[in-house]
């Protein structure tokens, strides 16, 4: 079993050696392609509601399982692939600074003098986040919850301190270090450029481990509610209708892309809302109680139904259904074609364009859209 871990990191560490796409921070968009193994989410298909929740949970549930921390493969050798800073792969991104830190820099390694010319300290290492508070619901090491590395991120060991356990919302005071993010007696609000990252991970857990079970093998049950729950170590965590609209704001990009495959590359189970963005207006939104019937086969042939949301827009355009193998092209008014990208598994692009009127195509083998687009 050593033996094949020791393959498993050597090919995941192979297949991602090469980056062209931007962190979290510095976003790209259309590059990093999804693998998803065919007729993943097959069963999910054609249901609703519980329904569908259900069926996501059956197909991600039971991961392989790695170490928190140990001498073999463990939870720090992962996250230093899958969050590793795309330009320089000795360093990683750390989720609430943006900050590109070396890899060794980390909380428990000592001797943190060698870095930042000499001025490191332990409380500038980086330590791993549980993005959902283990208090809230899986307090051991031994827990399955507790080593998930979808809900891990690399963070600042002091910011990490500083966010604790509170739930995520809008409001507060700006951090003394993560200077994008604020934060009060009950909240944390992460920089607006991992707010639809942050989410995404909380929706993953509330399907995962509904049922969770501890290393005792008692169930417990994660929940998103809409309110915060400061002192409360019930496993409930806040603020959902926060949640849903970071979702819409900061849409998938590469780097989140490309960290779903390298962890699916360890623990073999996916987060769906990344492959998937729409299923969070089946479980959440607009959409609750209609069948989920997206489109699971790249050769399918598509209606011409699709509609282009917010119009006008800040920057960020919505589709209704999710792009597969589209390209996408933007031109001037006067004719001069100013963006083009061939994308697939979206359902969400943001733009940065000045201020105006453009002319937006979407196309395929089998269809060709136009649009107006108006950015505010």
């Amino acid at each position: 079993m050593r033996y094949l871990v020791v393959i498993l990191f050597t090919f995941v560490l192979n297949t991602y050696s090469q980056s062209d796409f931007g962190s979290s921070f510095d976003p790209t968009y259309g590059i990093v392609q999804a693998n998803i193994p065919q007729d993943y989410y097959q069963e999910a298909n054609g249901k609703s509601s519980e329904q569908l929740k259900e069926a996501l949970y059956q197909i991600i549930s039971n991961h392989t399982v790695f170490p928190y921390t140990s001498s073999s493969t463990d939870t720090w050798d992962i996250l230093q692939l899958s969050d590793q800073d795309p330009e320089n792969h000795d360093n990683m991104i750390l989720v609430y600074t943006g900050r590109s830190q070396d890899k060794g820099y980390r909380d428990g390694s000592g001797n943190y003098s060698q870095y930042e010319n000499g001025n490191g300290t332990q409380n500038n290492s980086w330590n791993r986040e549980h993005v959902w508070p283990k208090s809230h619901g899986f307090p051991d090491e031994d827990d399955n919850a507790y080593t998930d590395v979808h809900n891990l991120k690399p963070s600042d060991r002091s910011v990490n301190s500083s966010r604790g356990t509170k739930d995520y919302d809008y409001g507060g005071s700006q951090h003394s270090e993560a200077l994008d993010c604020l934060t009060d007696s009950d909240s944390w609000e992460p920089s607006n450029l991992v707010k639809g990252d942050i989410a995404r991970v909380l929706f993953y857990m509330v399907v995962r481990y509904d049922p969770g079970y501890d290393h005792n093998n008692n169930s417990f049950d994660l929940e998103l509610v809409d309110y915060t729950t400061p002192g409360n170590n019930d496993p409930i965590l806040g603020k959902l209708s926060s949640l849903i609209q970071w979702h819409l704001d900061d849409p998938v990009d590469d780097f989140e892309i490309n960290r779903n495959e390298v962890i699916f590359g360890f623990q073999q189970n996916r987060n769906p809302f990344i492959d998937h963005p729409n299923l969070v207006n089946f479980l959440w939104g607009e959409n609750v109680g209609q069948n989920w019937n997206e489109s699971l086969s790249y050769n399918n042939s598509f209606d011409n139904d699709l509609t282009i949301f917010p119009n006008p827009t800040n920057g960020i355009l919505n589709f209704t259904e999710e792009l597969q193998n589209e390209k996408i092209e933007i031109f001037s008014l006067t004719g001069q074609k100013i963006f083009d990208r061939e994308v697939t598994n979206i359902n969400s692009i943001r733009l940065n364009l000045n201020s105006g009127i453009y002319l937006l195509k979407v196309s395929n083998n089998h269809r060709v859209i136009n649009s107006k687009i108006i950015i505010k």
